[in-house]
This record gives C-alpha cells, sequence and structure tokens, in this order.
C-alpha cells in the first residue's frame, strides 16, 4: 500500500484532494457505482489502466474508507470490490465533474476508448423521479436506477427488473447529450430517441 501522501493544506477541498485526487481514483469509483465488481472487469472498463497502479488504487480507496472487498460465496467464490456509503457520497461531485468537462469533450478522437455505461452519468444528470430506465446503444445495453439514494446507481446489460421506461438511441445522440449541446427533452421530441414502457418515467420524457 503507498503511503498516504497530504497537500498539508488547512482546507476541506485539499483534504478531499488527498483522498481522491490520485490519477483513475475517481475513474474506479465512477466503475464501482455500477455494485460489486470484480478486479479483472475494472481492469477491463479501465483501458490505459495498469495492473499495479489499479491494486494500489484500490488499496488506497479501502484505507481510506471509500470501498471495500469481499469474498463471493460459492460457487462464485471472487473478491469483489464495492463502495462504501462514504463513497457512493462522490457521485454528485463525479455528476458535477462531468458537467463541468462537457465543453472538453468535443468531437470523439480516434484513439478514445468508449464503453455504453459511460454514457449513464450524463443520462442520470437529464432524468428526475424514480424508477429504472434501460438504455439501448450500439455499443450496447446499461440501465439507470433514476433517483436511487442507495446502491447502484447503473448497471451493465438489460435492466434486472421490467424497466419504467425503455430508451433507444445512436451513438451520435448520446455524444451529444454528453457534451450538452443536446437536451433530453430535444432529443425525445426530435425522435431521436425513441422512448417506450408503462412506467411514469417513460410517460414523463414523452410528455417533455
Amino acid at each position: 500500500m503507498s503511503p498516504r501522501r497530504s497537500y498539508d493544506q488547512y482546507c476541506s477541498a485539499a483534504r478531499a484532494l488527498d483522498v481522491v485526487g490520485d490519477r483513475w481514483t475517481l475513474l474506479i469509483v465512477r466503475e464501482l457505482l455500477a455494485g460489486p465488481r470484480r478486479y479483472t472487469d475494472l481492469h477491463a472498463d479501465l483501458p490505459g489502466v495498469s495492473t499495479d497502479v489499479l491494486a494500489s488504487r484500490l488499496k488506497d480507496m479501502e484505507r481510506d474508507g471509500i470501498s471495500t472487498r469481499r469474498k463471493l460465496p460459492p460457487p462464485g467464490a471472487a473478491y469483489v470490490y464495492e463502495l462504501t456509503a462514504r463513497g457512493r457520497q462522490l457521485l454528485p461531485v463525479l455528476q458535477a465533474l462531468g458537467e463541468w468537462g462537457q465543453a472538453e469533450l468535443g468531437a470523439r478522437r480516434p484513439t478514445d476508448a468508449v464503453r455504453a455505461h459511460w454514457f449513464a452519468l450524463p443520462l442520470l444528470r437529464a432524468l428526475e423521479g424514480e424508477g429504472v430506465v434501460e438504455v439501448r446503444l450500439a455499443e450496447g445495453e446499461f440501465h439507470l436506477h433514476v433517483g436511487a439514494e442507495d446502491g447502484p446507481v447503473y448497471g451493465e446489460g438489460a435492466a434486472p427488473v421490467e424497466p419504467d421506461a425503455r430508451l433507444v438511441l445512436d451513438s451520435g445522440t448520446c455524444e451529444a447529450l454528453a457534451r450538452g449541446e443536446l437536451s433530453l427533452a430535444d432529443a425525445v421530441r426530435d425522435g431521436r430517441i425513441e422512448v417506450t414502457g408503462e412506467g411514469t418515467l417513460a410517460k414523463a420524457l414523452l410528455d417533455l
């Protein structure tokens, strides 16, 4: 475990950066907002991180009370990492950071990696209410737990329950939403997002 470094400044922002300011830490939090993840899953969805750095960051996060590690019962018997309640409190931090960073996205570069569930956070910012939303993109499917106060806020693949709304959209539309160039309401009205479902979230989207 790496020694904890500090800015040695009596400032809450500096203290927060002592804990989560290292490279990769907040992106690991982004992945763990999906719920318990195995080390191999985290490594696969964090292209560019070395195994040594990932292992070091996970140990640091456990030490600092942001995440925990536990062993799944048989037949899984694998270790998974998950956020603590304090770790989950970083969701609005990531949301604010993502909103601030919209202007930095620009057009997608040939070297940019992408995962379907990376669009979960910008979509969560645009959705109001409570319920489960299933999203289908060319890159894959994921689902959102809109308004969730505890537990995962999104997950990969189809929703584990009947969703309140299903959204189908292309990558260009999702990228425009992520960049802040297109509102969810306009995308629905213009037919760029197909909305189906019987839940209140679907009805609210169709009434936008």
